[in-house]
């Protein structure tokens, strides 16, 4: 009777359905000398187990960890940004009065100004012109789902 109760923990361990008493009446069987013979083949498993619990590592782990000079880290990134602050000044500051589109001459400025207007006009003509497809695709859109609704 018992190695009937037994062989039923026995599958519910293996299936991980066993609370923590059961787990325990499967070790004290198998630690024990009166073990089925059809189930001494489960006994090494137990004690494997059993022993492993007592064993205890004698390895010991290093608790410092290696600290960072955060620092010199922060001191040389401040460098590096400003080296590369520098750099860009320096490339891209200008050397000379540079031309700012001013004109000493205001026949001159007026006429820059109209060659500006006409090609902002050129360019907004073509942009009309792109609105004007749009419009028709619209209609068409309109036309063709409208007769679809209404048959």
């Amino acid at each position: 009777m018992e190695s009937n109760r037994i062989e039923i923990i026995l599958e519910k361990y293996f299936q991980g359905e066993t609370n923590s008493s059961e787990e325990l009446e499967l070790k004290k069987y198998f630690s024990s000398s009166d073990v089925a013979q059809h189930l001494e083949h489960y006994t090494p498993l137990f004690v494997y187990f059993a022993e492993a619990k007592e064993q205890k590592s004698s390895h010991k782990l290093p608790l410092q960890t290696k600290k960072r000079n955060v620092m010199w880290l922060s001191i040389a990134a401040s460098v590096v940004v400003l080296l590369g602050i520098s750099t860009f000044t320096y490339f891209h500051s200008p050397t000379e009065k540079e031309d700012l589109g001013t004109y000493e001459n205001p026949e001159a400025a007026f006429a820059a100004t109209q060659k500006a207007l006409a090609l902002l006009s050129e360019n907004v003509n073509v942009g009309i012109e792109s609105v004007k497809y749009i419009n028709e695709y619209q209609y068409s859109k309109d036309l063709i789902f409208k007769n679809n609704f209404n048959k």
